[in-house]
């Protein structure tokens, strides 16, 4: 097996290479046999399509995950935060990831707190990374709150992905269908219309209802052209407006059938943020507020409703209720922690519930959906296609 690596070398180097290992605790005690800090270890293949995706991405854009992972290692091997940035500002070759770099190093080397300097940079560093980092410089615990975000935003990615994952394929195939369909349609379909206006010969009713549709085409192909154009802008309009408010998962819980499941995911992704905070000793209300970022706009609402319900004295277990911010599993838990005064740690029992819960739920779409999508394409397909030729078959057997 091939593992992606990044290291510090005992000359506090970093290096990027792929090593060859018969897996990832080998590659691991291979580096460390030659003294190397990892950074980070990934498992790569040639002909991996998503891994292609992965690095074209990191290349051409600033990743924070990978910027946790290296600052993380860096610290553990000894270096000072400023010490940290200038080795990652030495190896970097992307002008953007420089840019960057430079002005968080720059606004340390004028004696500002580092999450005064991130805050400053708030399209590279989101607000929850903010937040951790001021609640560790309190604590001088910078690098369990890089460790936890780490592990944090590692669990949401593998989540997101396999929902992204799911939908790839399907999506496919409904447009491959979709292209295939309106190809019949409005191509092939037109000029056999032509071709049976001159047999003089009564064709069934399904087939002339189709026929009547392809001559329809031909003869105002630029109308049908205008509306065509007028239909996509429409909904390429409502799909901007949807994925604007709640990206990709907001899109999805448009569809029917999905609302409830991404719901789950997005008091998943909640808990674990507010146990991730709440384990950093971010107090309760500071981290409502700080995961508001993180939600859509309408669990946004209801999160500061809650936030001001605890302000007043009431239990975090029933500000959620009272704002639909929990089911049934979750409400039990969060009053155990209440109980226990482990909050944080419920709140993460409860998202790894829920992460099994949903990875089960895309199990299943995967085997029913497309499947079923495929029927249907199909389904299409085949009708057009036999409508278009049983007028063939009705001449055939008038020849025979």
């Amino acid at each position: 097996m091939r593992f992606k690596i990044r290291a510090l070398t005992p000359d506090q180097d970093i290096v990027e290479e792929v090593i060859e290992a018969r897996n990832e605790d080998e590659a691991r005690q291979l580096l460390r046999s030659r003294g190397w800090a990892i950074s980070s270890i990934q498992q790569t293949s040639a002909s991996s399509l998503g891994h292609l995706f992965r690095l074209g991405a990191r290349s051409g854009k600033f990743s924070l995950l990978l910027f946790s992972q290296e600052l993380l290692s860096l610290l553990r091997a000894g270096l000072t935060i400023v010490e940290a940035l200038e080795a990652l500002l030495e190896k970097e070759q992307n002008q953007e990831i420089r840019t960057v770099l430079s002005k968080v190093l720059t606004g340390l080397q004028e004696g500002k707190r580092f999450s005064q300097v991130l805050s400053e940079q708030e399209n590279y560093f989101s607000p929850l990374f903010i937040g951790i980092v001021q609640a560790s410089e309190r604590t001088s615990s910078l690098q369990p709150s890089l460790s936890r975000f780490i592990e944090y935003q590692q669990r949401i990615d593998v989540v997101r992905n396999k929902i992204i994952s799911a939908l790839i394929y399907p999506t496919i195939l409904f447009l491959v269908g979709g292209a295939v369909s309106f190809f019949l349609l409005v191509y092939v379909v037109p000029r056999f219309a032509e071709v049976y206006k001159g047999t003089g010969r009564a064709l069934p009713w399904s087939s002339q209802m189709l026929l009547q549709w392809g001559s329809m085409v031909t003869e105002h192909g630029s109308v049908f052209a205008v509306v065509g154009v007028a239909l996509l802008a429409s909904l390429g309009f409502i799909v901007a407006r949807i994925w604007k408010k709640g990206g990709a998962l907001g899109l999805i819980g448009k569809l029917p059938g999905f609302s409830d499941s991404i719901r789950v995911y997005a008091l998943s992704r909640l808990y674990i943020t507010l146990g991730m905070l709440l384990d950093g000793g971010i107090p309760i209300v500071t981290a409502l507020t700080t995961a508001e970022s993180m939600v859509s706009e309408s669990m946004r609402l209801a999160l500061r409703q809650a936030g001001k319900a605890i302000e007043s004295g009431i239990m975090l277990s029933d500000a959620f209720e009272r704002n639909q911010l929990t089911t049934p599993i979750s409400q039990r838990l969060l009053r155990v922690g209440e109980r226990t005064g482990d909050l944080g740690g419920m709140l993460t029992q409860s998202a790894n519930f829920y992460e099994g819960e949903i990875s089960r739920w895309i199990d299943r779409f995967i085997r029913g959906f497309e499947p079923v999508l495929m029927a249907i394409i199909g389904l299409v397909v085949g009708t057009i296609v036999v409508l278009l030729y049983m007028p063939i078959f009705d001449l055939a057997d008038g020849l025979s």
